[in-house]
C-alpha cells in the first residue's frame, strides 16, 4: 500500500510531519494491505490568513481499492493531529464495512 501526503500552501509539511503520518496509516491499516493499493492524505487551513479558527483544519483521508471506486473521508478539527485521527478513524470503519459487504456477498 503506497500512501501519500499532501498539504495545501497553509500547512507547513515536512519530512518529520509526512514519516509519522506515513507510519499510522500503515500501523493502523495493515489489515488491509493487500486490498487497498494506495491511500492519499490532504492537509488543508480553511481559515488560512485569519488567526483563528474553530475547526478550521481538514483532513480529507482517501483510500483505493483494488479494482474498486476510491473511498473518501473527511474530519475537521482545530489542529492537523486531530483531524487526521479523527479521518483515520473514520477510514478504518468505512473499508471495514466495505470489505465486509464484499466478502457477505
Amino acid at each position: 500500500m503506497k500512501v501519500q501526503i499532501n498539504t495545501d500552501k497553509n500547512v507547513e509539511g515536512s519530512d518529520r510531519l509526512e514519516s509519522y503520518f506515513s507510519g499510522e496509516i500503515q500501523k493502523s491499516l495493515a489489515r488491509f494491505d493487500d486490498k487497498v493499493t494506495r491511500i492519499e492524505v490532504h492537509f488543508g487551513d480553511e481559515n488560512s490568513a485569519k488567526s483563528v479558527g474553530v475547526h478550521d483544519k481538514r483532513c480529507l483521508i482517501e483510500a483505493r481499492p483494488a479494482n474498486m471506486q476510491p473511498i473518501a473521508v473527511t474530519e475537521h478539527a482545530d489542529s492537523i493531529e486531530k483531524a487526521f485521527h479523527g479521518a483515520l478513524d473514520k477510514i478504518k470503519k468505512v473499508l471495514k464495512t466495505t470489505f465486509d459487504k464484499q466478502k457477505a456477498h
